[in-house]
């Protein structure tokens, strides 16, 4: 007798061969290859050098530990793993970003065509990835948030699976991508629950009853717990930066209006008929309320976020498996009769639409070109801090003047006598300050530079004796009751960096109380 055919599982093989050879996964599969030239073409042009975060990252891949102030430790590890095997150079370190821009086009695509979305809807939904402003920025900075969109979206792509292939043992697969989640930010825990609570309303609740949700949840708990354990021994200092940026009020607040008006302009104006298209699916279509749980999960992040005062760009991967949906209602929608026509129309607004607004996400112009550009236009970035901006908004300018602050600092280091170089001292107020000595000051015979400022204050001040530092944005007359003698010793400047990182640099010698006194009350996790 033959042993019995599990259907679904040959059907979900067959399809997962097939897709690429497919009209639609060649679309998806030439619009990935878009995306990673484009990435490509403009990594480090027109002065465009590396990004204020990136400078942190590439300093805690030399920490690596379980945990840092404010992120799990996936991050700093894979950054680590990226600079020895690719070396220190901007095209090397923003690699990641770039290959996760691409991928991240292809799972887009290839949901919406497991959600039943032929070539159109898979091609107008990785489309629609490639032309959002808000992933030309994230995709062009070496940050946790290339790979957090990943992350969410595998994650929903096999709820897709569990769903349509009636697969529980996916649940397995679930719990190794949430833990990689976890254990790159914290904020998978929010999408998780929002899977849950997807679960729990609908007609799918009775995968509580089998046993695989429960050991992908246990997976996910047992890699995640280094982090845990490393949080609760520090005290959950990210909790306490949350409180103090929060205090200091340095987020751009907005209501709910406001926050979803932000997610339209971010994901592209003329894709808003797609991503609502694509909740209406899940949510109102006979169809696609079989998949119903994703709209729900959506919706839920985006309530969490509202309440919890997070930043506007935090929904960001939350929102391809809304436009993979989409893709598939825009593509029924505009089946029938005279509709057809609307296919080129719609195709053409989003890639004029995301041609128009790229400069103001991609660095692809030279800045004197883009504030020309901006002004013209009235196009630029949204703000998401309440710094002072300069000439160039923040996610522009906050890639420059990094090379230029370390040669400044290098001269001022290299001009004190031998005697007073060999035991000094320099001191960042913030870890791209700290960062920058430590990424380019070994080839100007820097040593490593000391920080107060988030993770930095945990790695103590080194060996520093406290006669002799060079401290960067310094206050004089603060430094004169902390120093015996403060002395002016030149002055951080670049036309297009952000304003607050254009400062004044002093050498201060004989601190008046001992190092190991004064670290505890220098901690900065703001």
């Amino acid at each position: 007798m033959k042993a019995p055919v599990n259907a679904p599982s040959v059907i979900a093989t067959e399809r997962a061969t097939r897709w690429m050879m497919t009209g639609g996964g060649i679309l998806v599969g030439s619009l990935a290859v878009i995306k990673l030239a484009l990435h490509l073409l403009t990594t480090g042009r027109f002065g465009y050098g590396f990004f204020v975060d990136e400078l942190y990252f590439i300093a805690c891949s030399e920490h690596l530990a379980w945990g840092f102030v404010d992120m799990p430790p996936f991050f700093p590890a894979l950054t680590a793993v990226v600079r020895a095997v690719f070396g220190d150079s901007l095209a090397a370190i923003r690699l990641v970003p770039t290959l996760s821009g691409a991928v991240l086009v292809l799972l887009t695509g290839r949901i919406a065509f497991d959600l039943g979305g032929g070539r159109f809807a898979q091609g107008v939904a990785a489309l629609s990835i490639v032309t959002a402003p808000i992933w030309l920025t994230m995709h062009s900075l070496h940050t946790m948030n290339a790979v957090e969109q990943l992350v969410w979206t595998a994650a929903a792509w096999i709820v897709v699976r569990i769903i349509r292939d009636e697969n529980q043992k996916l649940w397995l697969v679930f719990g190794l991508i949430a833990g990689v989640g976890l254990l790159t930010k914290h904020s998978m825990l929010l999408f998780g629950f929002a899977i849950v609570i997807g679960f729990m309303v609908t007609r799918q609740r009775f995968v509580f009853a089998r046993m695989w949700i429960w050991i992908g949840g246990l997976v996910a708990f047992v890699m995640f717990l280094p982090n845990l354990v490393w949080m609760i021994g520090h005290g959950f200092p990210h909790l306490e930066m949350l409180e103090m940026i929060r205090w200091q009020g340095r987020n751009v607040e907005l209501g709910p209006f406001d926050f979803l008006s932000q997610q339209a302009l971010f994901l592209n104006p003329f894709s808003l008929p797609i991503w609502t298209g694509g909740l209406w699916w899940y949510l109102g279509d006979r169809e696609g309320r079989r998949y119903r749980v994703l709209g729900i999960a959506w919706l839920a992040v985006i309530i969490g976020l509202l309440l919890l005062d997070g930043r506007v760009y935090y929904a960001a991967p939350a929102h391809p498996m809304l436009l993979a949906a989409g893709g598939v209602a825009i593509e029924r929608w505009l089946k029938a009769g005279r509709r057809r026509a609307l296919k080129p129309v719609l195709v053409t607004l989003l890639v004029v639409s995301g041609t128009v607004t790229a400069p103001a996400w991609l660095p692809c112009l030279p800045p004197e070109v883009f504030v020309r550009f901006s002004e013209t236009t009235g196009i630029t970035q949204q703000r998401i801090e309440n710094h002072r901006l300069g000439a160039l908004p923040q996610l522009h300018a906050d890639r420059f003047g990094w090379p230029e602050m370390a040669s400044t600092v290098a001269a001022i280091y290299h001009s004190l006598p031998p005697e007073e170089r060999s035991k000094a001292m320099i001191f960042g107020q913030n870890y791209g300050q700290a960062g920058a000595i430590d990424l380019f000051g070994p080839e100007l015979g820097l040593p490593k530079a000391i920080s107060a400022h988030l993770t930095y204050h945990l790695w103590g001040p080194r060996d520093a004796t406290g006669e002799v530092w060079i401290v960067m944005e310094g206050n004089a007359e603060t430094l004169r009751n902390l120093f015996e003698t403060v002395e002016l010793a030149g002055r951080v400047e670049h036309r297009w960096s952000m304003p607050y990182e254009n400062f004044d640099v002093f050498i201060c010698r004989d601190l008046r109380e001992p190092v190991a006194d004064l670290w505890p009350r220098l901690r900065n996790f703001g």
